[in-house]
């Protein structure tokens, strides 16, 4: 069976690593970056023409299921995926790790979106670490009044916040390391997705009494959820008999 792996988050790698020689493996990357980690078998990088070219290349590639490992935001890919399976009566999983949940001592903002995040910001603080990704930089171009830390794998492009530096770095993060980037900038508000994984910059902004912004997920599609490529795997075989 051919399996196709939408994603280049980390639970996509470790399940094409799983998957590899079990099964003949496609991962699917979207190119936003310059240099991806790459996942073990075959790989394409960049867009397929939305539903409809989804469609036509699993029907062409004749994939026997699809799991879609994109990050927990990637709000149009997953509806996109969904919609070409159903069309084209291709199994589909959705893997998304865990999101996180504010413990004793958190002093966590939850907001629907990044916009509300912007609109909530000046309240809670004005050195700000954002770790929400370059392509949400716009959301926050108009808060004159706060200074930005951005965190992203590649620079950023188009409209961004005018106080703002940018700190080009890839995890894993330590929570050591993320105490000294926050208490070497004077951070008073962390902004962040509820995208899961490490911890480790809520952990540092527990123990520094720091705020957190977190935007909620968005809601996924009605398929099957797994959270682990654990779990995946055994949706896979249960799929190939």
């Amino acid at each position: 069976m051919t399996v196709l792996i939408l994603g280049g988050t980390t639970e996509a790698r470790r399940l094409a690593g799983l998957a590899h020689g079990e099964f003949a493996v496609v991962s699917s990357l979207a190119g936003r970056t310059s240099a991806p980690l790459l996942p073990a078998g075959e790989v394409r990088i960049g867009g397929f023409g939305g539903v409809d070219g989804l469609a036509g290349y699993l029907r062409d590639a004749g994939i026997g299921a699809v799991v879609d490992a994109t990050h927990p935001f990637a709000a149009t890919i997953s509806a996109n995926a969904f919609e070409a399976c159903a069309r084209s009566g291709v199994p589909l999983v959705i893997l998304r790790r865990p999101g996180w949940s504010a413990g004793p001592g958190d002093q966590w903002h939850r907001v629907a979106s990044l916009d509300e995040a912007a609109a909530a910001l000046p309240r809670l603080g004005r050195r700000v670490f954002l770790t929400t990704g370059r392509q949400g930089l716009a959301v926050f171009a108009g808060l004159d009044g706060c200074w930005f830390l951005s965190r992203s794998v590649e620079p950023p492009a188009g409209d961004v916040p005018r106080h703002l530096e940018v700190l080009l770095d890839r995890g894993p993060f330590t929570v050591e390391g993320e105490r000294a980037v926050l208490t070497g900038q004077r951070i008073d508000v962390l902004v962040t997705k509820d995208s899961g994984g490490s911890p480790a910059k809520l952990v540092a902004a527990r123990e520094l009494g720091i705020p957190v912004l977190m935007v909620n997920r968005p809601p996924v599609p009605p398929a099957p959820v797994v959270s682990t490529p654990d779990e995946a795997m055994s949706w896979l075989r249960t799929r190939a008999g």
